[in-house]
């Protein structure tokens, strides 16, 4: 069995549609620089809120990656 090593980044995505669109959103960005990303987890979810509405979504996640020799 190969072990491995990971790093752990934390990233805050945001969105005005949703949710899963901000993690969308942070996980996108963080692969035009990081490679081998294996698994995230959510740490904190926020929303603006406009005229009684939610406007805009902010979530914090953390990714994990494997550091790879």
């Amino acid at each position: 069995m190969t072990e491995h090593v990971y790093k752990k980044i934390e990233l805050t995505g945001s969105s005005t549609i949703s949710i899963q669109d901000a993690i969308e959103n942070a996980v996108s960005k963080a692969a035009e620089t990081i490679t081998n990303m294996r698994w995230l987890e959510v740490i904190e979810t926020r929303g603006h809120i406009e005229n009684g509405k939610v406007a805009h979504w902010q979530v914090t996640i953390k990714i994990g990656f494997a550091l790879i020799e």
